[in-house]
This record gives C-alpha cells, structure tokens and sequence, in this order.
C-alpha cells in the first residue's frame, strides 16, 4: 500500500475517504506539523491514489490490507488514527483492533452507517454560490466543485483543484464499484468490542453533510466516553475544504488531549 510519510515523532495515521486520495487530508499537515512531535503516515486505500486493488474486493479486504499497512509503518508504537469520510470508518476499525496500542481515534465526516440509504442526512442545501468563481473553469471541475460545496468561495475552489479532483482522477473506477457492492463490516467495530474506547477521540461533522450527516455518529458517543463532538455549520461533506480553520483547531486540540493522556498513564 502506497503511503506518503512527514515529520518525525509519533506516529499518527491518517486515512482518506472514498474515491480520492491521500491528498484530501494534506492542508491539515502544517497544522498537525506546527504540533510538533507527530509523524504523519498518509495512505492512498486500495484502488485509489498510487495503490493498486490487486485482490481487494471488499471494505473487509481493505481494512486488513490497511491492518498490514498500518502494522508495517509503526510496528509496535503506540499511534494515534484519524480519517475523512469511509477513512474514517475504517480508522475506527483501527482503534478498536490494535486496541491499546491506539493512543486516539479522530473522524472528520466519518461514515458511521455504511448503506447510504439507512443513513440520517439532511437534503442537499446550498448556503452561498459565487457564480462569478466559475468564469474560464473548465466545466468537469467546476461542477465537481458545485456538487461537493455547500459554501461556494475562491478559496474553496482552489482547495477542491489541489487536493479533491486529482484524486478523482486517479482512482480505479471499476475497483471502486467492486469494493462499493461489499461496502459494509460484517459487524461494525462498536459491536464487536467488548467494551467503549476510552482514548481521546474526536468526531468533527458538517451540519449540511447530505452525505453522511451529523445524527449517526451521534448516536455511537457513548461508545466513545472520552470524545468531542463538533457540529459546524456551512459545511458538507467536504468539511476540511470548508472549515479549515475550525477542524485544524479541533485536530490540535485532540492532539494535546492525547500527549496528555499518554503522559498521565
């Protein structure tokens, strides 16, 4: 598995959502750099980025190849995971099989519910368009960027241009519709613990994510005893690209919530 890897320190994992790359997550690396201490693991999922599907078929399959993924990059290090999106269905995965050896669990509009239409979304809602953005855009990337926006700006657009559509344009579509028909756990992480996860955890969510919503990852706090719960407003599913400012702040804060937990122990 292809991985791109920043920074020394403690290892912290970060995991991309579906359909893009590793890049999604990357205007968070100054943020997480500015911290100090952590070394930032980037991996590109099967059929995505710069790794291959080879026999994957399944979000079963993919979560042991990032299992081996992970157990080759840290070894026997304590390490913390945060992903985007089914990153983040799959870093709760993480948490809950490597166990104490995980130092925290952070998702930022995490899929909490695999079937799309189980889910608890809102309708898709536009807060502020900028048709002016558009002017000399060519068309593919302008209506990329219309249907993943809640919030339309310049700086919105030009994120989505550097660390959304190159992504898209890198994965295997036909590897992502065969994982996409096994899209589910056999029995989600929560389920199958034996008891909550009580590391520093955080769950940033959009309240206009028409995606995934804000109410299923609610639903699953009390799994989680030691978690903050951040609902931000003008923001959908890309939350990262629309509330940089408030989810690079959450991020850090979780961080330090961990080097405290870890120093307290």
């Amino acid at each position: 598995m292809h991985s791109e890897t920043r920074g020394e320190g403690t290892p912290l994992v970060l995991i991309h959502g579906f359909g893009v790359d590793h890049r999604i997550l990357l205007p968070l690396d100054e943020t997480i750099a500015a911290h100090g201490g952590w070394r930032r693991i980037y991996v590109d999922l099967p059929g995505m980025g710069q790794t291959p599907i080879g026999e994957v078929a399944s979000t079963e399959d993919v979560a042991r190849a990032l299992t081996d993924a992970v157990r080759e990059a840290v070894g026997d290090e304590p390490f913390a995971v945060l992903g985007n999106s089914y990153g983040g269905m799959l870093a709760r995965r993480l948490a809950h099989d490597f166990g104490e050896q995980v130092l925290g669990l952070a998702t930022l509009a995490g899929v909490f519910v695999a079937k799309h239409g189980a889910r608890t979304a809102p309708p898709r809602t536009v807060l502020h368009e900028e048709p002016a953005l558009f002017d000399g855009v060519p068309e593919k990337t302008a209506t990329g960027y219309r249907d993943f926006a809640v919030w339309q700006s310049a700086a919105g657009l030009a994120n989505y241009v550097e660390t959304v559509e190159p992504g898209v344009e890198a994965i295997d579509q036909p590897a992502l519709e065969r994982i996409a028909q096994n899209y589910a756990f056999d029995v989600e992480p929560e389920d199958a613990a034996s008891g909550p996860f009580t590391k520093p955890a955080l769950f940033v969510v959009g309240r206009q994510d028409e995606v995934v919503g804000y109410v299923d990852a609610w639903r699953r706090l009390e799994h989680y005893p030691r978690a903050s719960f951040l609902v931000l407003d003008a923001a959908g599913h890309n939350i990262i690209g629309e509330q940089f400012g408030l989810v690079g702040a959450a991020v850090t804060e979780w961080l330090e919530r961990i080097r405290r937990d870890s120093a307290s122990r």
